[in-house]
């Protein structure tokens, strides 16, 4: 029985190959005195073409790469300025508590209520001008970390106009 599938197999396979033999001569056939050669022209275009491609390629992958240095380098000042605006806070902070602490020092050793009057008053005023004076420093620090953080972007973005200026 086994004999009998292998004849099948074979004639099977021998059928096929003959039915793929005849497909290639009678496409060998039809095409057969056509010039199948590409014409000059157009191989010369298809080259310019892969050369032009390439070249927008790269001078995309160029500008790809430059534009995601310059958000790292933004994003990195930017991490750089909520450092330098956390250790002010903590700064303010310390330096409040500081006085505050002083403050209850003097009133513990006050000798009358009218004292008492004065040292807080007194405190009362000076953390005004203290508050304004901090104010002022955190929206100093805060324009300067903006404008760090949004340098390399204007930067890169005037080059960008620059160079399309130019060509």
């Amino acid at each position: 029985m086994s004999e009998i599938k292998e004849n099948i197999v074979e004639e099977t396979i021998e059928a096929a190959n003959e039915q793929v033999a005849q497909a290639v001569n009678t496409m060998t056939g039809m095409f057969e005195g056509v010039d199948t050669a590409v014409p000059e022209a157009v191989r010369e275009l298809a080259e310019k073409t892969v050369t032009q491609s390439r070249e927008a390629y790269e001078n995309a992958k160029g500008a790809m790469e430059e534009a995601v240095e310059v958000l790292e380098k933004s994003i990195d000042q930017t991490g750089q300025g909520v450092a330098a605006i956390n250790r002010k806070a903590i700064g303010i902070a310390q330096t409040n508590l500081n006085t505050s602490f002083d403050l209850a020092k003097k009133l513990a050793g006050a000798k009358n209520v009218a004292e008492i009057m004065e040292l807080q008053s007194s405190f009362v005023r000076n953390q005004f001008e203290t508050f304004a004076a901090q104010a002022e420093e955190f929206r100093t620090l805060s324009t300067q970390i903006t404008t760090d953080a949004i340098n390399p972007v204007t930067e890169h973005v005037t080059k960008s106009f620059d160079k399309i200026v130019t060509r």
